[in-house]
């Protein structure tokens, strides 16, 4: 092999392992529409915006409501979780941006501080069978044991119309949802868009900072990213 095949090879792998895809089909979803009042900027602790003056108003823009399974059969809807807060994890555990999360028990940790504090966190898989990230429900169940998982369930979209009407295209894709049901984030869960398990410790936390700010009753410190993956 010489070197311009190799340098190719190195080329193609690379971006095999940069990108994540949410969706169980090729078709790209359709973006969700975001309200105009919800496009606030960045609060200081991101990249040095000054805070939004008001809150977000979250029944501006509703979140579109589903029913999905978990690996046991029992379906869950997001109108059984009205009245909490609620986050939506997309994951791919074949992604490495996911891995970095689990692997460094960051996603773990989110789940679990927050689902103490009443937070509904709904993980959701929209792999279809065959593709990268699929898994039985048995196989779920054996991957949530194997990793510490904790959120409130875990659900399988593997027809992707779930991750398709929220416009999830990658995975860890995060959204946070009100108790009335207005989406105030929706985008990465962090600010440090790489695969490196090391860059966890020095990340700024979007899913975090919004967590923190609307349990406290303050508005969401940032309405939406770009999610990477």
């Amino acid at each position: 092999m010489n070197l311009r095949t190799s340098a190719a090879l190195v080329v193609v792998a690379a971006l095999a392992a940069a990108a994540c895809s949410s969706a169980s089909t090729d078709a790209p979803p359709e973006p969700a529409k975001t309200d105009s009042a919800q496009a606030t900027a960045p609060a200081s602790d991101f990249a040095g915006a000054p805070a939004p003056t008001e809150a977000p108003k979250p029944v501006a823009n509703p979140a579109p409501d589903f029913t999905l399974v978990d690996p046991d059969g029992a379906s869950h809807s997001l109108a059984d979780y009205r009245g909490k807060w609620v986050v939506l994890e997309w994951t791919n555990h074949g992604c490495p941006f996911v891995k970095k999360h689990y692997d460094t028990k960051n996603m773990q940790q989110l789940q679990a501080r927050y689902t103490a504090k009443g937070v509904a966190w709904l993980s959701i898989c929209s792999s279809a069978p065959g593709k990268e990230g699929y898994e039985s429900p048995a196989d779920w169940k054996k991957t949530l044991a194997a990793k510490g998982a904790v959120p409130t369930a875990m659900l399988i979209d593997a027809d992707g119309k779930v991750g398709h009407a929220y416009g999830a295209k990658a995975t860890p894709t995060m959204v946070v949802i009100s108790p009335e049901g207005g989406i105030v984030y929706r985008g990465a869960i962090d600010d440090k868009r790489s695969a490196k398990p090391a860059d966890v410790a020095t990340a700024k936390s979007y899913v975090a900072a919004t967590l923190d700010a609307v349990l406290d009753g303050r508005p969401a410190p940032v309405a939406e990213t770009a999610a990477y993956g």
